[in-house]
């Protein structure tokens, strides 16, 4: 089965939306895996701090119905799609990866080309997912984060509460 790969991300009541988020995956997705929880200052726009994690699961579900399911949860968590790219988000949940996938797929290109651009992504997916070579370079996650230039982006690890996220 394919791994697929997610990032979250919030910074409207950013806790709450986490633990929603995580817990209604984890009962569409059996087995998946979360990182630690990062807070780091958000990007192209001036807003509060977001939360951050990357999720893992192993799936046979077809990449157009993750789509649809990803799309329905921020729905259902008030994901306002009106809003400009870079602003603030009750939810965000972005496919990385699946499988070994390079190039465009069901619309979106795949591997994700933030998972090398933004701390927030690569930090947490190289903690969770150290030796998973990157589909397109082939090196390891965890050797990109030790090359990674971190000037730009503030992010650490938060402590984080997973009161209610767990199923």
């Amino acid at each position: 089965m394919p791994l697929l790969t997610l990032s979250l991300g919030s910074n409207i009541d950013a806790a709450a939306n986490i633990r929603t988020a995580v817990r209604a995956l984890r009962a569409q997705y059996s087995g998946l895996r979360c990182s630690s929880v990062y807070e780091s200052e958000s990007v192209g726009f001036e807003g509060e701090n977001f939360l951050n994690l990357v999720a893992a699961v192993e799936t046979d579900k077809p990449l157009r119905s993750i789509q649809s399911e990803i799309k329905a949860l921020e729905d259902a968590q008030g994901r306002d799609r009106s809003q400009a790219r870079f602003s603030s988000r009750s939810i965000d949940i972005d496919i990385l990866t699946f499988g070994e996938l390079c190039g465009e797929h069901g619309g979106m290109n795949l591997p994700r080309g933030e998972i090398l651009e933004n701390a927030f992504v690569l930090q947490p997916m190289a903690e969770l997912l150290p030796d998973m070579p990157h589909p397109a370079t082939g090196r390891p996650l965890a050797q990109h984060w030790l090359e990674y230039d971190r000037s730009g982006q503030q992010l650490w690890r938060c402590e984080f509460d997973w009161q209610g996220a767990l199923v």
